[in-house]
């Protein structure tokens, strides 16, 4: 199949701020093949030679993956999907298999599933968040983007300016893939603001000859508040893949930061045989890039490290920390996106900038093996300082979990989190805690109350409210400490795990419990989102945070029907609280004030509109179970494009 895509671009219908530098090869021209990088670009050969040497130790022997393929209805199909073959992570919902008969959507449905308070284009393709900052009292928000269909492809940077991070205005495009430096797609980037107020870009182009490279551009205009205009230096690339690394094995520069003497660094993923790295470069003046010796971190058996993102935390503080702050009460965290299972990994640990090298706290909660930001469909997530709030602020690409055929239909695929605010879990001290932006409470409109409900073992409780497809959802689970005790000393459940497990309907005796959301009154059809308690191998117990899509859709050939989920810290003066965010199509659960977050999306077809129903629940077989919740139904976010003609 051919995997290069046009970059001609419907500009009836998107908008095209950028404007091609002059005096380089026509965008509208077919690739050039066998071209040069220049002349400076490869000075950096002979110093990547002492790179490699460093890299020797980590190459491990791995014979090739032979692709699987599945029966569909007499024609087969490999599960490498669109992407993969450009040397970047799998963008199609591929969980099907065996024989299947599509389901009949009707356009009411698919209306249905669009979100109403979360960023989304208008339409077409949408994944990795790119470069978000503010500037001149606007939060921007940059994003790959297909402005010609909805799925992945033709990949340019959307943009969306706010100024709350709720309420958006669509932009015309950023930077579209029209030199030979990005002309197969404008990847991933990040921003860095300087002291001076100038603000630096870089991303990865994919060349004309398929080669993964950095990039640098920045505003045309640096006064102009919206950032309509960008330029992309003439020089490029400013970095490619050294000496030992594969051409497509190379992307996602993150956020640069200064050390103390002024020189500014960046870090960029790649991969060495099967271990997942970072390399760091160093530059004084933002155009010449130098290779540092070494690594900052890498962990074998973990594949491809993209949308990698490093940053500062601090310790017993309730506030972020711009991405240079160094100090003795901070922790740095590095984080990755698996490109061989689609998750985000992240870990707690020491950055010595004297040796370029990160250390994780704990060897066992490494990236790549240890704690993920999300377990549910959540990826290429990165995150920036906001000034104006000092806070980190997440976002995470939230894919789609149906068919690219009802995709198409739609008219549009994926979406963006909802902002989170990220803290170190001073509590835990192992753990990040991430919480939806404070803004998202301004849309909160009628709420409704319900106290010390008693759910007794095997019990379905319906919350009488008003429409349930957006909502916001704030409960706390109590359970009886004597009878847990009493329980726990003679039984209980080591091995469970969220994905492996019946799920909502395999009744235990501490669980499950909880919330069903999206739910129809036949319970036809229900997303549970749930608690579960087990006894661990050394006596005591630990608690599970599950989000069970098995029975979430009658289609259930056409989407996706997994259970998420993961061990959540509880301590002893917790009960055990979730808060969810219900909007259509897209379900995100938080425990415990965010230490473990789940991301679903759900396809219902039955419970959609006023059929949409909520419901406590405890399919435990020997305990009680009181729940104190509130829920808010929840307005919609005014997102929109921006009145350009009144500029």
């Amino acid at each position: 199949m051919d995997t290069h895509y046009s970059t001609s671009h419907d500009e009836d219908h998107v908008p095209l701020s950028y404007s091609p530098l002059p005096d380089l090869p026509d965008p509208a021209g077919p690739p050039a093949k066998g071209r040069r990088l220049p002349l400076k670009v490869f000075a950096v050969t002979l110093a990547s030679v002492v790179f490699l040497l460093s890299l020797v130790a980590l190459v491990i022997h791995q014979s090739p993956q032979t692709p699987v393929t599945v029966d569909n209805g007499g024609s087969s199909m490999e599960t490498e999907g669109r992407g993969v073959a450009q040397g970047v992570s799998e963008k199609s919902f591929r969980g099907f298999s065996g024989r299947r008969l599509s389901f009949n959507w009707t356009s009411s449905m698919y209306a249905w599933q669009r979100t109403a308070f979360h960023f989304q284009p208008e339409k077409n393709w949408m994944n990795d968040p790119d470069g978000p900052l503010f500037h001149m009292g606007w939060y921007h928000l940059f994003y790959q983007y297909n402005p010609d269909s909805a799925v992945w492809g033709n990949i340019t940077w959307g943009h969306a300016v706010s100024r709350d991070m709720i309420h958006w205005l669509y932009l015309p495009l950023a930077m579209v893939p029209d030199q030979w430096f990005d002309l197969n797609g404008v990847w991933t980037g990040s921003a860095t603001i300087l002291p001076s107020g100038e603000i630096i870009m870089l991303y990865t182009g994919d060349t004309d000859d398929a080669v993964q490279v950095q990039n640098l551009a920045y505003p045309a205009n640096l006064s102009d508040p919206l950032l309509l205009n960008w330029t992309k230096y003439q020089n490029n690339p400013v970095m490619v893949p050294p000496t030992g690394i594969a051409s497509d094995k190379f992307r996602d520069p993150t956020t640069m930061w200064v050390r103390p003497d002024g020189d500014w660094r960046v870090a960029v993923g790649s991969l060495v045989n099967t271990t997942g790295i970072v390399l760091v470069y160093q530059t004084t003046n933002f155009t010449d890039y130098e290779l540092l010796d070494g690594i900052l971190h890498g962990v074998p058996g973990t594949g491809m490290w993209e949308c990698v993102d490093f940053y500062p935390v601090l310790i017993d503080g309730d506030y972020g920390l711009d991405t240079s702050d160094f100090g003795s009460n901070i922790k740095h965290v590095l984080k990755a996106s698996m490109d061989d299972n689609r998750h985000d990994y992240y870990a707690l640990g020491t950055y010595d900038p004297v040796n370029n090298t990160w250390t994780p706290d704990n060897p066992e909660l490494d990236v790549g093996i240890g704690l993920r930001l999300d377990y549910g469909r959540y990826y290429a997530s990165k995150t920036y300082y906001d000034p104006v709030k000092k806070r980190r602020i997440l976002y995470g690409w939230i894919n789609e979990g149906d068919l690219e055929s009802d995709d198409l239909k739609k008219g549009w695929a994926s979406l963006q989190s909802m902002p989170r605010n990220i803290l170190h879990d001073n509590k835990t001290g192992t753990h990040l805690l991430q919480w939806p932006i404070e803004e998202v409470e301004s849309l909160r409109t009628n709420s409704t109350e319900f106290e010390d409900v008693l759910l007794e073992p095997g019990s379905v409780v319906p919350l009488e409210i008003g429409s349930t497809s957006q909502l916001d959802i704030v409960a706390e689970f109590e359970v009886d400490n004597e009878t847990l005790e009493t329980i726990l000393a003679v039984e209980g459940d080591a091995i469970y795990n969220c994905s492996t497990s019946a799920g909502a309907a395999g009744r235990a005796t501490l669980g499950p419990f909880g919330i069903l959301v999206l739910a129809d009154d036949e319970l036809s059809e229900l997303t549970p989102i749930y608690f579960y308690i087990a006894k661990d191998t050394d006596g005591s117990y630990k608690t599970f945070f599950c989000s069970d899509l098995s029975r979430s859709s009658l289609a259930d050939s056409d989407v996706d029907l997994s259970i998420y989920g993961s061990t959540v810290p509880v301590l002893e003066d917790e009960n055990l609280t979730m808060r969810v965010l219900v909007d259509h199509s897209i379900v995100e659960g938080y425990s415990q004030g965010g230490r473990t977050c789940i991301t679903s999306r759900v396809y219902p077809t039955e419970a959609i509109y006023g059929a949409a129903r909520l419901f406590l629940f405890n399919n435990a077989t020997s305990v009680n179970v009181t729940a104190t919740v509130k829920v808010w139904e929840m307005s919609s976010a005014d997102i929109h494009p921006y009145p350009l003609d009144q500029l």
